[in-house]
């Protein structure tokens, strides 16, 4: 390998690395579940851990006119989803954002997304300054049933 090609394997790494680092945010495993033709709505999912601890206060996506932030919960025994404004990645611990829980919300998809298609996320982050940073994140879209709840939910806003 000759040192050019060194010099520009190390930059890119660099380059990659680089928001995750700025804004104290590891993010592992982002995907998005793919949908049928004429589905308006799907969830993207991954991992977030952060060294010194942030808050997640927005997200967005150039596939879907709305994208938030949601969470499920079990109200009796009706699953609801609803939106959340923030949610906290403390220091040392892992927030996973999955099916069934914590997700980002894809709503009134551009396109269909199908398995293999990489969809950009926008993660909009806020440090213990109070200084709000983008983290760029591209999801790969997995098969329909991937990771599908056995449950009946109801979507609330």
């Amino acid at each position: 390998m000759s040192a050019m090609s060194k010099s520009a394997g190390l930059l890119l790494a660099c380059l990659l690395s680089v928001p995750a680092l700025a804004a104290d945010l590891e993010i592992k495993d982002p995907w998005v579940r793919g949908t049928v033709p004429a589905q308006k709505a799907t969830g993207a999912f991954m991992q977030l851990s952060s060294k010194g601890g942030v808050t997640l206060v927005g997200v967005a996506s150039p596939a879907a006119s709305v994208v938030e932030l949601h969470e499920m919960v079990m109200e009796n025994t009706v699953m609801k989803m609803r939106p959340v404004p923030r949610l906290d990645v403390k220091p040392g611990q892992t927030v996973e954002l999955k099916p069934g829980s914590y997700h980002v919300m894809l709503i009134d998809l551009k396109k269909p997304l199908a398995k293999g298609d990489v969809v950009p996320i926008t993660l909009k982050v806020e440090g213990k300054d109070k200084k709000v940073e983008t983290v760029d994140v591209k999801a790969e879209v997995r098969d329909l049933t991937a990771a599908a709840p056995a449950m009946e939910h109801k979507h609330q806003h």
